[in-house]
């Protein structure tokens, strides 16, 4: 990705556009410096040296003596994309040169950070060739930092703290604390030629072929897999696993191997730079795969009794865009009948509607649901199908793909669950209520209903989906299937705002809000009600602010049932093993003893093309009586 700089050099925004004064006889480290931005940016340098480490179609680096501290690197980028200058030298000059210390981001990412870098250079002069530059082997001549990003992220939340960006990396442009903060010390070895050794992947490749990876070093939150699961520290504040790096394009051509999670390779080495809102390495070559985890993900442990008449099975489950002819939807029946083994009642999420993603005014979804039930009976081979229940929404005002119209939606088992009778059901824009029915127990006003659809809380967004159940024996529960705002518009977490924007951020507080609304009404009715609120919530528990309003009201079933912390996940983003998707139930069925896994058919898959979903489902067992 480095080349694309000689085609959009001329949105670079320089950060000195002063005349240059001349300055004689600095070194790599006087122009690193011992912040972020340069204390010689804008000014023109002479006879500066270096050994050239590496080279690329936009430039070479060059590694020069050891500066006053760890906080000042010893790596510099020379851009340059003229074959005259890059003909001009070759790994292992010693050289001297020319030019102009720069600062630079591209105009169409303001949320960048500066990057630090010789342009124009001129005078350039072999001294010696040959020379050898032994890399900083990472984890045993310097460690990163395994718990925060920034001093900048402060607040109890530390870099998911809300509100976000109220604080700037390069405006602060405060001395860097490598051994603290991770963007410090990736920072501090901006430049220069490091080794990785012993990498392991911490999710699939993107699609530039770029991955994260930890290496032999410190980490904290790892997970079975050998990802790093995103945790609380030891003082209570977010981890932002600030110890992976991403690996870029080999800078001699050769291509990265497909990826994912905890698949190991040979050592990488290469240069650290900053790009594309995060810091890499940009390695010499690719690596290639040491060891791939087993293919073979098990099966939920977790199954309906053959007898009982107050264990309810549950399953959760974002099917990622599923209309009736989507691809992937016999692969996600094949999960929910061989995996989550039938559950009596599913949350999904993401169900198109029968048109899928044509936008022709269609909003049903009835035959998207059918032929997924259908075909889960087809993959447990049993001639019982599921039932369905849905609320069709106002054609496309719930957000999502344009025309998919998404929504969620409930599978169910028929014999086993049955709506509460008596109230009738809600269409899109219909508010439904807890309110005490003719025989003295909680109901619904509609039944099914949603949750305050015309609430600005929801405007281009899924509103949750509340029904009320019974079970043959008279146990009554209630549900909540929701799906929050997507994390849209959102900044790099090694970006220049700090805290980083987590986008969608307040919207998705206040459908929160609006739900524990919701939940405290049925409460006030019924303080020993069964209620189980779920799904897509677009956001991780460590994002406290979010999830405040649920305090007192609902408990996770992940702390419930006592999971282990570094297995809490059924999401990759980025260097995190993360939770998106939630349950969470009221007290009455807590004190009854929960069960409860994340299956990961998608994230342990051994290949990107091989998921069906970027959502691990989940499966839980709950008393209601």
């Amino acid at each position: 990705m480095l080349c694309l700089r000689s085609s959009i050099l001329a949105a670079f925004v320089l950060a000195a556009t002063h005349t240059a004064i001349l300055v004689r006889g600095v070194t790599v480290t006087d122009i690193q410096g011992s912040a972020y931005i340069s204390p010689l940016k804008g000014q023109s340098v002479t006879n500066l040296t270096g050994i050239v480490t590496a080279k690329s179609t936009s430039g070479f680096w060059i590694q020069g003596p050891a500066g006053k501290s760890t906080r000042f690197s010893r790596g510099l980028n020379v851009f340059s994309t003229s074959k005259t200058v890059l003909a001009s030298v070759a790994v292992g000059d010693l050289i001297s040169l020319s030019g102009v210390v720069a600062e630079f981001r591209s105009s169409t990412a303001p949320n960048d950070l500066f990057a630090t870098e010789i342009q124009s250079p001129t005078s350039i002069t072999v001294l010696s060739t040959n020379n050898l530059v032994v890399p900083v082997i990472l984890g045993t001549d310097r460690s990163p930092p395994t718990r925060q990003l920034s001093a900048l992220d402060s607040g109890s939340d530390g870099w998911l703290a809300v509100p976000n960006n109220v604080s700037s990396v390069d405006r602060t442009n405060a001395t860097l604390t490598p051994d603290t903060f991770g963007m410090d010390f990736w920072s501090s070895l901006e430049g220069q030629l490091v080794t990785v050794p012993n990498p392991v992947a911490l999710d699939f490749e993107n699609n530039f072929g770029e991955f994260w990876v930890h290496g032999d070093w410190m980490v904290t939150g790892k997970n079975s897999r050998g990802g790093l699961t995103l945790t609380f520290g030891l003082d209570g504040v977010p981890d932002a696993n600030p110890e992976a790096i991403i690996v870029g394009s080999p800078l001699d051509g050769t291509k990265n191997p497909s990826v994912s999670l905890g698949k190991t390779f040979t050592d990488i080495t290469g240069i650290v730079a900053y790009q594309f809102g995060f810091y890499y390495v940009l390695p010499l070559t690719a690596p290639t795969v040491v060891s791939t985890p087993d293919p073979n993900i098990p099966p939920s442990t977790i199954a309906p009794p053959k007898s009982s008449a107050c264990i309810l099975i549950i399953g959760d489950y974002n099917v990622e865009n599923m209309a009736p002819t989507t691809a992937h939807l016999p692969t996600v029946a094949n999960h929910i009948a061989n995996f989550l083994n039938s559950p009596d009642i599913m949350f999904l999420q993401e169900i198109q509607d029968n048109s899928g993603s044509k936008d022709d005014g269609t909003v049903s979804a009835n035959v998207t649901l059918a032929t997924l039930a259908a075909s889960v009976a087809k993959a447990a081979n049993t001639t019982a199908t599921y039932a369905s229940l849905e609320i069709a929404p106002v054609n496309d005002q719930d957000g999502g793909e344009p025309g998919g119209n998404i929504r969620t939606a409930y599978l169910f088992n028929s014999t086993k669950l049955k709506l509460v009778p008596g109230s009738p059901a809600g269409g899109a824009l219909d508010a439904t209520k807890p309110i005490l029915g003719p025989d003295g127990n909680v109901t619904l006003t509609f039944n099914p209903g949603r949750i305050d659809p015309t609430n600005d809380a929801w405007t281009a967004s899924r509103k949750p989906l509340v029904a009320a159940w019974e079970m043959p024996n008279g146990a009554r529960f209630f549900t909540v299937n929701l799906h929050l705002t997507a994390k849209l518009d959102g900044s790099s977490t090694q970006g220049d705002a700090r805290p980083p924007v987590n986008g969608g951020v307040e919207q998705r507080i206040s459908q929160v809000e609006t739900i524990a609304t919701f939940v405290k009404e049925l409460l006030a009715l019924d303080p020993n009600a069964n209620i189980i609120v779920g799904g897509d919530c677009n956001e991780y528990v460590q994002t406290r602010t979010v999830f405040a309003p649920f305090t007192g009201l609902l408990t996770e079933l992940d702390v419930a049932a006592d999971i282990t912390l570094v297995e809490r996940y059924t999401y990759l983003f980025d260097q995190n093993s993360e939770q998106l998707d939630h349950l969470f139930v009221s007290d009455a069925i807590v004190q009854r003893g929960v069960a409860v896994e994340h299956v990961h058919v998608n994230n342990w898959a051994p290949s990107l093309s091989a998921r069906a979903s970027d959502h691990d489902p989940t499966v839980a067992r709950v008393r209601v009586c």
